[in-house]
């Protein structure tokens, strides 16, 4: 693999603070003068070493030291230095919805929907391996993300944009070794948190084999108290008069800092040099996440407080992700060819509160005072990838891409529902089981792909690429589900299913030219479409005509899912000036979205499941700028516009309410801003004093398309970051204070506001926010060995 090249401290950190946009194709790569002038990461981003100045498209690109600078681990901290990239943190115990460039029509909401994954505009790559993984951002070479669909450069297609993660490789001409930490306390929280890692690498044969090993383990204390805790399930009165403090306490319990994270991580990397054009990497990546509850608050539906929950019973998640990837490289002179392969495995299990969900359904649990509902989940994902990519070497006009892509993943799901006591209080058998609701799929997706690019310098200063995809995929899925208190004889276990089909084949196509006026200015204008994949829902489907009383199923429209594209339109500029000390890039886009993939429910049961419906577009502009101001001072800043909004009335598009041409869309704010100081002073020979303050923003954002069917808007806010420390080639020590005035705000919702209403004696606690995580005040210490 082409390794990362980084001219300097200077790039790694203003990238860091940023996330700076840079754009394409490999040509007339700057010479950076000394002293202020910035200088520039190299990135693979186009399958061939590019200064990232010179890229076409809209690329950020993060080293090392960005990385560790602005404390960035998680991919909720990550998006919000990248300008066009959005995510709704919901914690760590979701699989948080991620935006590009406002393509979003899901209203705002808990995560169970996504799976294991961010909501399908933007593909995540490990290395070159295809898999989304919410990974601890430690010992990486960089990381870049690229915005606009890159379907004619990788295996996986997408319909906004890529993150690739791009880890340090095992080096045969060094060994290394190095530890460092961070120790933290946060607000609202009565303990002490710390992430801790360890890098090994030792060659094991000169210039030739090596292996690199990383350790890590985070242990997070938690903030979100757990404060109605039921204690027993079918017993205890989950709403005890809370004027008298022994019906209270005989009923219900608390518990403190409830949503803890302990996660173990690791990578084993083995790089082999087999003959001097033929070069292997086999690594194995391993990260096991367990969290002990949502990062949620009740205040608004039950008056809990902005850091408290009023779930009945705890929600812990475990989730464990394995990733064995085999790159090979070969030298052949006129092109460089690579193969990919990589398998995965992805097992979660979890606990949820459905309490609130079953009472809404009004089928009788209201009656049952002590009525609590929850729910047991297993998931387990296999995927096989496999790539082989050719690119074209050599200085020549011509240039050009080819690639084969193949992908087979399995999924095997269960999910089951239990009301205790309940089946004795409508006159059950005592030993009756209490599973209300069981449901169990199997679903295989298999798609295949050819993609390529043929790109001609028409004169020194002017290029052109065009690009293709052909790709085909069929998704087959059988769910098989029961409800066994309805049964002839309550508690039996008697599943009965459907099985569902679906197929697509398509080809996308791309155009980029670019033109350089001079060595510091560039423009590009690319026309490109994305494609995101169809499928088929999970869940029964309804008889005909309905049964009376409870159902849980699927209307014959609800069960296919139908591809969307997009067509993106974006022209660039990419400049410097100042001999080199102040560096300007913007972009305008203009997207076209036809036939939207919305985030749903069935009409009976509330099933999770995806519809379709209405076209939408996006446009926006997008504005980076970093300056050296002085040997010491460097400034960067970042901002970004975005307009979404429906182009045709959708029916039912909100949770079965219509949506209207014009309507905003949900899920992005149309404003954010990134804004670094970074100061590094030489004290003496051995040691630096560094210091730094970032802000990030956002305005505001809906939770719903058009705010239709009570949609509510989340305000925007800032957040400020800050840390002074001292560093040496051995030796670095931080202070350092994130959310430095421990704002407040909602990031996320579930359902809307419309639930916070009784059903009988019951307050319904459906509706819940999440927010940002609280003031962070910690130590960074990190030592490098000799070996």
């Amino acid at each position: 693999m082409p390794r990362l090249v980084v001219h300097s401290r200077i790039a790694a950190a203003v990238s860091a603070a940023l996330g700076a946009a840079a754009p394409t194709a490999g040509l007339h790569a700057q010479e950076t003068p000394a002293s202020t002038a910035l200088e520039v990461i190299i990135v693979t981003a186009t399958r061939r070493e590019a200064n990232v100045q010179d890229i076409p498209f809209n690329i950020s690109a993060l080293g090392p030291e960005a990385l560790e600078r602005q404390r960035l681990t998680r991919l909720a901290e990550f998006t919000r230095v990248v300008p066009g990239l959005y995510l709704a943190d919901q914690g760590p115990r979701a699989a948080n919805l991620m935006t590009v460039r406002g393509l979003n029509v899901s209203s705002l909401t808990a995560s169970e929907a996504l799976g294991n994954g961010t909501g399908g505009t933007v593909a995540t790559y490990m290395g070159d391996v295809p898999l989304y993984v919410d990974l601890k951002m430690v010992d990486m070479e960089r990381i870049e993300a690229l915005l606009g669909p890159q379907g004619t450069l990788y295996g996986a297609g997408t319909l906004g944009g890529a993150i690739r993660y791009l880890p340090n490789r095992a080096d045969p001409q060094r060994t290394e070794a190095e530890f460092a930490g961070r120790f933290y306390s946060l607000s609202h929280s009565d303990g002490l948190g710390a992430d801790v890692h360890g890098v090994v690498n030792v060659p094991l044969v000169d210039d030739r084999v090596a292996l690199r090993a990383v350790l890590g383990y985070t242990d997070d204390p938690g903030f979100i108290d757990y404060g109605y805790l039921v204690r027993e399930r079918g017993v205890s009165n989950p709403q005890p008069d809370f004027g008298n403090p022994a019906d209270v306490q005989a009923n219900l319990k608390r518990r403190k800092d409830a949503d803890t994270e302990q996660t173990l991580y690791g990578r084993l990397g083995l790089f082999w040099q087999v003959t001097d054009t033929l070069e292997a990497n086999l690594t194995y990546y391993y990260q096991d996440q367990e969290v002990g509850a949502r990062t949620v608050n009740h205040d608004k539906a039950f008056a809990t407080g902005t850091y408290v929950s009023g779930h009945r019973v705890l929600e812990p998640s475990e989730q464990k992700n394995q990733l064995w990837a085999l790159e090979l490289g070969w030298d052949l002179g006129f092109a460089r060819l690579v193969s990919a392969t990589g398998y995965s495995d992805y097992k979660s299990n979890g606990q949820r509160d459905q309490t609130d969900l079953l009472l809404d359904f009004e089928y009788g649990y209201e009656d049952f005072p002590s009525f609590v509902a929850y729910t047991r989940e297993d998931r387990e994902e296999e995927t096989f990838n496999q790539e082989l990519r050719l690119v074209s070497q050599g200085d020549g006009r011509w240039s050009w891409i080819a690639g084969a892509f193949y992908n087979h993943f399995t999924l095997d799901s269960s999910s089951a529902e239990f009301v205790p006591g309940f089946p004795e209080f409508i006159g059950l058998p005592p030993d009756t089981p209490t599973l209300e609701y069981l449901e169990l799929n199997d679903e295989t997706l298999e798609e295949k792909a050819l993609f390529g690019e043929l790109g001609y310098l028409i004169t020194d200063r002017w290029q052109v690429t065009v690009g293709a995809r052909w790709f085909e995929f069929e998704d087959d899925l059988e769910t098989q589900f029961a409800l066994p208190l309805i049964e002839p004889v309550p508690g039996e276990v008697n599943l009965s299913g459907n099985r569902n089909k679906t197929q697509d084949d398509d080809v996308i196509f791309k155009f980029n030219t670019s033109y350089r006026f001079t060595d510091d200015l560039m423009t590009y204008l690319t026309i490109s479409e994305g494609y995101r994949q169809g499928g088929v829902n999970s869940g029964p489907a309804c008889q005909n005509p309905l049964p009376p009383g409870q159902n849980v199923c699927l209307l014959p429209d609800e069960v296919l899912i139908s591809p969307d594209t997009t067509v993106n339109y974006e022209l660039g500029l990419r400049s410097t000036w100042l001999d080199g000390a102040l560096l300007v890039n913007a972009s305008i886009y203009y997207i076209d979205w036809e036939d939207i993939q919305v985030a749903g429910t069935s009409v009976n049961g509330s099933v999770a499941i995806t519809v379709n419906g209405s076209s939408a577009e996006s446009k926006g502009l997008e504005i980076t700028s970093q300056w050296q101001m002085t040997d010491s001072f460097r400034l960067a800043a970042s901002y970004s516009y975005n307009d979404a909004q429906l182009t045709s009335f959708a029916p039912g598009l909100v949770d079965g309410f219509d949506a209207f041409d014009g309507d905003r869309l949900s899920g992005t704010p149309e404003h954010q801003g990134n804004l670094a100081l970074i100061y590094d002073r030489p004290l003496n020979d051995r040691w630096n004093l560094e210091a730094d303050y970032s802000m990030t923003a956002v305005s505001d954002v809906y939770t719903k398309v058009g705010l239709r069917n009570n949609g509510e808007v989340l305000g925007g806010f800032a957040l400020h970051n800050a840390a002074v420390g001292l560093s040496s080639d051995r030796w670095m020590v931080r202070l350092y204070a994130d959310n430095l005035f421990d704002k407040y705000a909602v990031t996320s919702v579930r359902t809307d506001r419309s639930y916070i209403r009784a059903v009988g004696d019951f307050d319904l606690r459906r509706y819940f926010q999440g927010m940002v995580r609280p003031r962070s005040v910690g130590l960074e210490l990190r030592y490098k060995f000799d070996l």
